[in-house]
């Protein structure tokens, strides 16, 4: 006898709808698993097995063939282990559902004793069940807060197997969950966890701080050790405007794929902050493997990159942030296909000056070599340098103010003018995807960065005593717009280009 179950593959951060068949047959007893499937899958025998029988059913002495379809798609992963488990008590006979479910989603791991496991990339699946107008999904009990963050599909939290079987045969029905609403509202009310207060002195990089976070620009802070970079970088957050629903969803879809989603918290609420050691490898960065899974970049979407001692990190990889950072997505091209990553970060770098770190350090004298210094530097190509908006120095704190009173501008006013300013451009922007001034391209720029009579004489020496390339131009623009949005102006002004201006590259390509 033959039954059909519908599951779901990840192919990147999209949902595959797959169909698990089972086939039962006469013959010698065996249980075989097709469909390019990999190790997990082939191990889901045994664990259907124990999980069927120690659930009251009996494990049929028959000639089970299982095949997941499409037969060209490769499906990794527990997650077919309900849907295989249910595809065989319909098989046999021992399931007489009351309601047809060909048009029902099973998703899950079983244990041996028959309860249902967490499983990764329920967001994405839950979702495409909405796309494709499925009757029911049925979900771990334990993912049932992440699933219910997608509205319009009835979701069942499941326990045990047998408690599938019993809905299922309508002996004990279960109620549908609601709708996630009150984790949505609870977005707006979540606390960073370091706080930009508490860094003391250092007003120039606080300042910006705001102006890269006002527009999504890209910063680099070069100074001593210990003068503030970490924790400055880790303070950035606390500035940033709070996810809207849409990008908490969107965060957190990437985090269920990767298995970085814990089961007790289902939605990301935080802009992500990531901050990987130098040693990362390339495949850790931008994503990779022979399933492709999201890297560091992708991780950061919506919220902080952070890479801390730059020139330490490979060459290698410093490199495959270029196109990253101009096309805020990420391609990994292998021989069973391509998958894209969505990538929007806000890259924020810190870096000593020279090997020793002290060059041009007011209190302790530099022992490296000019020519040290120089290969030092030359670590950080000039492409990437290009795309970095805002360079500055970090320079070392004098006692005064490590010792003096808290800072008089709370974290509180600064994100009030960083959400003033977002919203300046919400409001510029609507009606397309971009979402700040640093999203735009070359047709908005155009059209959005007027620059009054004096910003463009500034402008222009500027381009021609500076060398500014076209990119260059363009970003030095895009900069001088997020500081007139700071200020509430529609017109870009000389004392915005000059502001903009003093924060380009300072390091020698």
């Amino acid at each position: 006898m033959l039954a059909q179950v519908r599951s779901c593959a990840i192919v990147g951060l999209e949902g595959a709808l797959v169909e698990v068949e089972v086939d039962l047959a006469n013959g010698l007893a065996g249980f075989t698993i097709v469909g390019l499937t990999d190790t997990a899958i082939q191990e889901a025998r045994e664990r259907v097995r124990a999980a069927i029988k120690n659930s009251g059913a009996v494990f049929p002495y028959k000639r089970i063939t299982v095949n997941l379809a499409p037969a060209d798609l490769r499906k990794e992963g527990p997650v077919y282990d309900l849907p295989i488990a249910i595809g065989i008590l319909l098989a046999s006979g021992q399931l007489v559902p009351a309601e047809p479910i060909a048009d029902c989603l099973f998703l899950g791991e079983l244990s041996l004793d028959g309860s249902v496991r967490h499983t990764n990339g329920i967001l994405p699946m839950v979702a495409l069940a909405r796309e494709r107008g499925l009757r029911a999904v049925f979900v771990p009990a334990v993912d049932a807060r992440e699933a219910a963050l997608v509205r319009d599909v009835p979701i069942y939290a499941v326990e045990t197997l047998a408690q599938l079987v019993a809905h299922l045969s309508g002996e004990q029905r279960l109620a549908p969950l609601p709708t996630n609403t009150t984790l949505l509202q609870e977005i707006s009310r979540c606390c960073p966890t370091h706080d930009l207060a508490a860094v003391r002195g250092q007003d120039h990089v606080k300042r910006a701080l705001e102006v890269a976070v006002s527009g999504g620009h890209n910063l680099l802070m070069c100074g001593p050790p210990g003068t503030g970079k970490t924790l400055l970088a880790r303070a950035t957050p606390s500035i940033m405007p709070p996810l809207s629903i849409e990008e908490a969803l969107d965060v957190t879809r990437i985090y269920s794929v990767g298995g970085l989603l814990p089961p007790e918290v289902p939605l990301i609420m935080e802009r992500p902050f990531r901050a990987p050691h130098h040693t990362i490898s390339h495949a850790g960065l931008v994503g990779g493997g022979r399933q492709p899974r999201p890297g560091e970049i992708s991780l950061a979407h919506r919220g902080v990159l952070f890479l801390d001692e730059l020139p330490e990190f490979s060459q290698y990889v410093l490199e495959a942030l270029r196109q990253p950072l101009e096309d805020k997505v990420v391609t990994i091209s292998r021989a069973q296909g391509s998958v894209t990553f969505p990538a929007n970060f806000m890259l924020i770098a810190a870096m000593n000056p020279c090997p020793c770190g002290y060059l041009h350090d007011v209190a302790r004298e530099c022992t490296c070599s000019p020519a040290a210094v120089r290969r030092y530097q030359k670590r950080v190509s000039g492409p990437l340098l290009d795309r970095i908006d805002i360079q500055v120095e970090v320079p070392r704190v004098a006692y005064e103010k490590l010792a003096g009173a808290p800072a008089p501008e709370s974290t509180e006013r600064i994100r009030t003018r960083v959400e003033a300013a977002r919203e300046r451009q919400r409001q510029r922007f609507a009606g397309t995807r971009l979402t700040c001034n640093a999203e735009m391209g070359p047709a908005e720029v155009q059209a959005f960065c007027r620059v009054d009579e004096a910003g463009q004489r500034l402008l222009k020496a500027a381009v021609q005593q500076l060398a500014l390339s076209a990119r260059a131009f363009h970003r030095l623009l895009k900069l001088a717009r997020t500081i007139a949005d700071l200020e509430g102006a529609e017109l870009i002004g000389s004392a915005h280009v000059a502001e903009a201006v003093q924060y380009r590259p300072r390091i020698a390509p």
